[in-house]
């Protein structure tokens, strides 16, 4: 069995493509490299691919399938996926080689515990294109760092900072054995990645190393603003499978519970600032629908995600309303450093 897994979602990525996977090569045999080329037709992925997986037959495998967007391409990377763990990298993302190592040290230890840990932590840097700045999102002071621990030992998340799909490595079979499914041909379905196996996760590890390399900067990206409200309805109805999945979850520990709430007041927040910042009336009435769709399916849920202070701000009437929302938003995106 390989230790690591690691889904490569490849979609037209031929220009960035062999930079991630070369990161990843790093790894050597304890790796399986899985590239999924998620139907590519207007450039040279599916040869790449092929390519790679020629080259490196023991480490890198290609998979070809029709397109069925980025949470297809991760199902079927779970899919396959023959190691004891498991992580998706982005085909415009990379690793860091030292961290790297340190990370398949770590999970080499889990390997040889009787029960082994279900999700390790690591940091990530936002890679923001023309930014001197590399904004480094870090657990700190929210986990103990370099020893097992469970949620009752989880530290408070402060605004912005949370768990995010390049954070996480999580056991392979834990994922099956939550029933992980990713909606395919939506976009922004990696916060679902993280979401729906947290109440299932027992044991966590934090390593304090910059993994992860978060690529920001390409026009079509899908976190640039005007690419998220061009699909505001797949990130509404991401909002949607998240906030049911919340009300159907049965959460042991109130730390976790407290937290995946402020990560579901977060979506939600994103959801409808992204209408409101739209300038568009069919927009505000979405916006209005999944407030409503909220209120009737759980109202308790509905009642601490409409009156914390993002709920109020989101919700403020009228022109003035909407304006006051977007000049918040954009003063935390210049705090925080998103999109």
């Amino acid at each position: 069995m390989k230790l690591l897994s690691i889904a490569v979602p490849c979609y037209n990525s031929a220009a960035y493509m062999r930079k991630c996977i070369d990161s990843l090569l790093e790894g050597g045999d304890d790796v399986e490299i899985l590239i999924v080329d998620d139907g590519s037709q207007k450039d040279e992925t599916p040869q790449i691919a092929d390519e790679y997986a020629e080259k490196y037959p023991g480490i890198v495998r290609a998979i070809h399938q029709p397109n069925a967007g980025h949470g297809g391409a991760v199902n079927t990377g779970l899919k396959h996926a023959s190691g004891l763990y498991f992580k998706v990298v982005d085909s415009d993302d990379w690793v860091n080689k030292k961290a790297y190592g340190q990370i398949l040290e770590a999970l080499r230890e889990f390997q040889n515990r009787e029960q082994p840990v279900d999700m390790l932590l690591s940091n990530f840097v936002y890679e923001k294109q023309g930014a001197r700045h590399k904004m480094v999102m870090h657990y700190r002071k929210v986990m103990p760092k370099n020893r097992i621990f469970t949620w009752s030992e989880m530290g408070r998340f402060k605004v912005g900072k949370y768990i995010l799909m390049h954070s996480v490595i999580y056991r392979t079979r834990l994922l099956r054995d939550c029933g992980l499914q990713l909606p395919e041909h939506t976009f922004y379905v990696d916060n679902i990645f993280v979401f729906q196996p947290l109440p299932h996760v027992r044991t966590l590890y934090y390593l304090d190393v910059n993994f992860y390399r978060y690529f920001i900067g390409r026009e079509d990206q899908s976190v640039n603003e005007k690419v998220m409200i061009s699909r505001i309805d797949q990130q509404i109805l991401v909002n949607h499978i998240m906030f049911d999945q919340y009300c159907g979850a049965q959460i042991e520990y109130p730390r976790l519970q407290r937290y995946m709430m402020n990560y579901l007041s977060i979506i939600t927040t994103i959801s409808s600032i992204l209408c409101i910042r739209s300038k568009n009336t069919e927009n505000y009435r979405k916006k209005a629908e999944l407030w409503r769709y909220m209120k009737e399916t759980d109202s308790a849920v509905y009642k601490k995600l409409r009156w914390n202070i993002m709920g109020i701000v989101m919700n403020l009437p009228g022109k003035a309303g909407r304006g006051f929302a977007s000049f918040c938003y954009k003063i935390a995106q210049k705090v925080y450093g998103f999109n």
